[in-house]
């Protein structure tokens, strides 16, 4: 708007169109596909504010029933809508409505108790109150909403719409004045469109978590293993199809049998939160398949369900957790609670928007469009005490009633922020900080958003381990031959004391990666330098343009057997100082076995081959063979202390012989000097002295381990590399040469201290200290 007066001149029709549009009145009888709505006799009682959303139990009398809870501020009244079951007239929305509204009003919460409603029982809200868009009001009682806290969510795939109909959107979305659509409300009824929440049975007969034993894996110990439910076992030949693409598959001994012969410890699933799929990757056939959109943060993401969608996939999410537990491996979520589904002012209303639209979402001055830190169209706005009930209440559910066992926090910067700036003592991170359940549990933040200052790398209080994005890039650069000097890389090596030596943090904060799901798989990191986003539709528009990668002189794959092989020694470099770095390593699932997105650095939209896991690959020896060395090496970070370390090195002398806990060498054997941390990056060695570990065992007996020497070498050529001599050895043992392709378990070659051995072209040698 240019002026006040043009402003004015907009909001007058608009307001004239909500009353002659009017609502939907407690008991009106419009029709759904052709049935009428009905709104019998149906008694509710008072019942309780607490807890939020639908828990069945039994009530005053003995007689059973579901209370329900929402939290809607600003409403002017609310009715809860009770839906009768998938089929019965409008395939999935439910052939009849009952609508019952919550009269009592506690705290800003509505509720009531409805005798005789049982689990599986499918419902959704209706909220009434103003609709003002220019003042951040969009109540809109034609939309049904679904309950934030609905602990199963039914009919949330409705994907043969082309499109998102016009009917799940508060306004009119085909409003011929598009500057001022959004300011226009939508009557049509939204419920045959979207997802409706499910009664869950919350007791557990039998108490099925009784014999679950948390393997509680020290983060030291810790080897995280990224991966996507359905990607991982929808093509897995050892799962049966039905189970394919699912918790079930999961749980599965075959996929479980690949995790337990790696040696990953913890699985961090991506979203399994319930999602809805955008509406523009909709109108192109396609899906949102990382599930990063959230609309429902206690329900498991009916997708993902082999057993059913009207509350059975709780039971198989838990199922899934306990037998992962029983592998010994823990569940870490990957959560979304910086923004949801419900995308900008022009997204649909399906939940939070049309309960309270100000009380959830961050806006701007102009109350009609939204603050927006995660590029994804709102904010959720934690700083209000309802929303932060919303996220540690989901929280604290998935730990305590769904068995997982830590969270990595999407965009975890957004949910720092107090009123603009990011704050480390802002009421999310000290509720966390305080909360005797959620700070038990591993906590990873992914430490940025797209706002200004969004980017705190380090910057996180003790309790949280991050995402450390400075050592992917230095640990990039350096095989791609495009790092200045080894500064970064002895820093990132070593546990990156530089970001988290400060506040009583460890090592262990640094979640060290080289890839994730978003970006190029390891093996396309050294197949491609562009993005190759074409099926994306978006133009190639999408997904990042720095990659940091190297394709060996050819661009996508090649028959050429010389760079093939080139390109499998660079993957065994990368994950062989992924394994060896000080830290906590994630592998991203896939990556050990050779996996491609064909060049796609942004495969968000890819529900198909381009993303599954083809397993197929292990079929090819040069493929098993880097699976075979991830797992020796996971496998010997596990036995050796030294390599997983729970305090930072010192690189002080804590002996009469000079022996340091951290060494750095020069190729000519000689101990690093200021200047050559300034020298062309190229040949690095790294002494690890197991003789000098803080810490203690269980039985408070002194920590102690073997030495080793790592040796990485980035040249294109072989380089002369002299071991070093006492005190820190008399001779070494290679355990691991990344120039082979096969890597033998036997003793290796020994090597005097002090002689000159020849390290091949861009390879890496592990060698143990003998005597």
């Amino acid at each position: 708007m240019s002026s006040a007066a043009e402003q004015e001149a907009v909001r007058e029709p608009v307001r004239e169109g909500r009353a002659l549009g009017g609502g939907l009145p407690a008991q009106a009888a419009p029709a759904v596909n052709g049935t009428a709505l009905t709104a019998p006799g149906v008694s509710v009682w008072p019942g309780a504010p607490t807890p939020l959303g639908a828990r069945f139990r039994t009530g005053p009398d003995g007689v059973s029933g579901t209370n329900f809870a929402l939290w809607a501020g600003g409403a002017e009244s609310v009715e809860l809508c009770l839906f009768g079951s998938p089929g019965e007239g409008d395939g999935g929305g439910g052939g009849y409505e009952v609508r019952v509204p919550l009269t009592e009003l506690t705290h800003e919460i509505w509720h009531g108790f409805v005798p005789g409603v049982r689990p599986g029982q499918r419902y959704g809200f209706r909220v009434h109150g103003r609709w003002d868009p220019w003042t951040g009001a969009r109540w809109n009682p034609a939309k049904l909403l679904l309950d934030p806290y609905a602990r199963a969510v039914d009919g949330a795939g409705r994907d043969e719409f082309g499109s998102l109909p016009p009917e799940v959107y508060g306004h009119v979305r085909d409003w011929p004045q598009q500057h001022v659509a959004d300011t226009v409300r939508d009557d049509r009824d939204s419920a045959p469109f979207v997802p409706k929440g499910v009664v869950v049975h919350d007791d557990t007969p039998g108490d099925e978590w009784a014999d679950d034993r948390r393997p509680k894996t020290p983060w030291a110990d810790s080897v995280i293993y990224e991966l996507h439910v359905k990607g991982f076992t929808k093509l897995h030949p050892g799962i049966p199809e039905e189970l394919q693409g699912t918790y079930a598959g999961l749980a599965h001994p075959a996929a479980i049998e690949h995790l337990t012969s790696l040696g990953v410890t913890a699985v961090e699933l991506l979203p399994v939160h319930q999602f809805a799929h955008e509406d523009h990757l909709l109108r192109r056939g396609m899906k949102n398949y990382w599930g990063y959109n959230s609309i429902g943060y206690f329900a498991p993401h009916a997708g993902y369900a082999a057993s059913g969608t009207n509350g059975q996939q709780v039971g198989e999410f838990k199922r899934m957790v306990r037998a992962l537990h029983a592998a010994g491996i823990e569940v870490i979520l990957d959560v979304v609670y910086n923004h949801t589904a419900e995308a900008s002012e022009l997204g649909p209303t399906l939940s939070l928007r049309g309960i309270d639209n100000r009380g959830y979402y961050r806006l701007q001055d102009d109350a009609r469009r939204y603050a927006d830190y995660t590029g994804c169209g709102n904010t959720l706005h934690v700083v209000q005490p309802h929303v932060l009930r919303l996220i540690t209440d989901s929280l604290r559910y998935w730990v305590t009633e769904m068995g997982v066992d830590g969270f990595r926090f999407d965009l975890a910067a957004a949910l720092a922020r107090s009123m603009h700036d990011v704050d480390m003592l802002s009421p999310f991170l000290a509720v966390i900080a305080q909360d005797p359940v959620l700070r038990r549990v591993k906590l990873i933040a992914e430490p940025w958003d797209v706002g200004s200052g969004g980017y705190q790398v380090g910057a996180f209080p003790p309790l949280w381990t991050e995402w450390n994005d400075r050592y992917r890039n230095a640990v990039r650069d350096f095989w791609r031959g495009a790092l200045p000097d080894v500064r970064d890389l002895g820093y990132r090596l070593s546990g990156s004391s530089d970001l988290y030596a400060w506040g009583g943090r460890r090592p262990y904060a640094s979640v060290n990666f080289v890839t994730a799901h978003d970006g190029f798989t390891l093996r396309d990191m050294v197949s491609y330098e562009r993005k190759h986003n074409e099926a994306n539709g978006e133009g190639n528009r999408d997904g990042t343009d720095d990659n940091r990668a190297w394709n060996c002189g050819t661009e996508g794959e090649t028959e050429d057997a010389r760079t093939r092989a080139l390109r499998r020694r660079q993957l065994r470099n990368l994950l062989t100082t992924l394994l060896l770095s000080t830290g906590v390593p994630m592998l991203v699932a896939g990556d050990e076995l050779g996996r491609t997105q064909g060049g796609n650095n942004n495969a968000y939209c890819q529900d198909n081959e381009i993303s599954w896991l083809d397993w197929s690959l292990l079929d090819d020896p040069g493929w098993r063979a880097l699976s075979d060395l991830t797992s020796r090496l996971i496998a010997l970070r596990h036995a050796h202390p030294v390599l997983r370390r729970r305090a930072f090195f010192s690189g002080r002398a804590h002996s009469a012989d000079g022996l340091r806990d951290l060494a750095w060498f020069t190729a000519h054997g000689t101990e690093m000097t200021e200047r050559d941390w300034y020298a062309p990056a190229g040949t690095l060695g790294m002494f690890l002295s197991g003789r000098d570990i803080p810490g203690r065992d269980a039985r408070g007996v002194p920590v102690t381990d073997d030495s080793f020497l790592a040796v990485l070498h980035a040249g294109d050529r072989p380089a002369a590399f002299v071991l070093p001599g006492p005190p820190w050895a008399r001779s070494y043992e290679v355990v691991v040469d990344t120039s082979r392709e096969e890597q033998s378990a036997a003793p290796g070659v020994v090597h005097r201290a002090g002689a000159t051995i020849t390290v091949p072209a861009r390879a890496v040698l592990l060698l143990r200290v003998v005597d």
